[in-house]
């Protein structure tokens, strides 16, 4: 039982009882498992709630009386927003040091490759589709990392948060990747222009349908629609569609071997943001109090997010087209990520 404000009523020492209350351990809450998690033991209740143990309320607040967080910073409702514990347990130390290990795997891949000469292998076309193609890519996992960044700031608990924030950083550090990726290789390339990724970005009309995807979830004021439309609905229609469906399929048929190294990184991060963000929306999909109304709220997201991704894919498929060898085109990559679509809305009992 977690000790409320209401429920102690005091300040002094003793007059709470909660889990532990007269143990050595002093464990306050009540885990998920049989035993506390170390990840447990440093984000439950890190971030203060006036209805749990900050019983003095808000010690600051802004000019129009609002605390520091709250719920009304989303449509969507919960009994308890504590109850979240995301699946990868990631905190501080563990998100560093799994960054760490991609960054000094990246590195040497693309150190070893220069230095045995890939790129002399890559076909024209090949190297032209990562100057324009990629190059712009990395414009949408940035505005993505932006996006979720902003989000972050308004989650309820500390594991809300922890779990959106580390989300915006593996997209952060996805965007920079493919910059100092593209940048290293281009210096062995004649001819190289790093600024034709960000033209295309902003003037080509395949990536105006992305551009728009994004801009519309980064204009949302409700940080749970953004972390729900990027993790459920934009990255299985779009960013899986483009990553998995055209760059790691592509580039090896195409003598690149380089890039796939690169890219294979964000969808290992995929799948852990993935679970966390269906085990978040499970959890308020079927809130005893709220459920009901936090799926139709959630299948009007679905369905304005879902739409803007559709046609922004359709946009990108004279991408599919471009290289000499073309393993896979763009309908059998479309079909894989509209299966995938599916199963993820099927967790949730949602629908198109």
């Amino acid at each position: 039982m977690v000790a409320t404000s209401s429920s102690v009523g005091s300040g002094a020492a003793g007059a709470a009882q909660f889990a532990d209350s007269n143990s050595r351990r002093y464990r306050y809450f009540d885990p998920k498992g049989k035993r506390a998690s170390h990840y447990e033991d440093v984000t439950v209740d890190v971030q203060p709630d006036p209805e749990r143990y900050l019983i003095q309320d808000w010690i600051i607040a802004f000019p129009d009386g609002k605390g520091a967080y709250g719920k009304h910073s989303t449509q969507a409702q919960s009994s308890d927003w504590h109850a979240f514990r995301a699946p990868d347990q990631e905190w501080e130390r563990t998100h560093y040091q799994r960054q760490s290990r991609i960054e000094i795997m990246i590195q040497s891949v693309i150190s070893n490759g220069r230095k045995a000469g890939a790129h002399t292998a890559f076909t024209k076309a090949w190297g032209k589709i990562l100057q324009v193609q990629l190059g712009a890519w990395k414009h949408a996992e940035f505005g993505l990392g932006t996006s979720l960044m902003q989000a972050q700031r308004y989650g309820y608990t500390q594991m809300i948060n922890n779990a959106t924030l580390t989300n915006s950083s593996y997209k952060l550090r996805l965007s920079q990747d493919i910059t100092l990726f593209l940048a290293e290789i281009g210096m062995d390339i004649d001819g190289w222009d790093d600024e034709v990724g960000k033209k295309a970005w902003l003037e080509d009309s395949m990536w105006q349908g992305v551009r728009k995807c994004i801009e519309s979830i980064m204009g949302s004021a409700d940080y749970v629609e953004q972390y729900f439309a990027i993790n459920l609905v934009f990255e299985p229609l779009v960013g899986e569609l483009f990553r998995s469906g055209f760059m790691m399929q592509a580039a090896s048929a195409n003598n690149d071997f380089m890039t796939p190294s690169v890219i294979t990184s964000a969808e290992g991060d995929y799948e852990r943001n993935l679970a966390n963000t269906i085990d978040f929306a499970h959890m308020l999909v079927n809130d005893e109090t709220f459920g009901n109304a936090n799926r139709a709220l959630f299948q009007g997201w679905v369905k304005k997010h879902a739409d803007l991704a559709d046609e922004a894919a359709k946009q990108l498929q004279p991408i599919w087209s471009m290289p000499h060898s073309k393993p896979i085109s763009f309908d059998e990559a479309r079909d894989v990520s509209q299966e995938r679509f599916a199963k993820i809305l099927g967790e949730l009992t949602l629908s198109r």
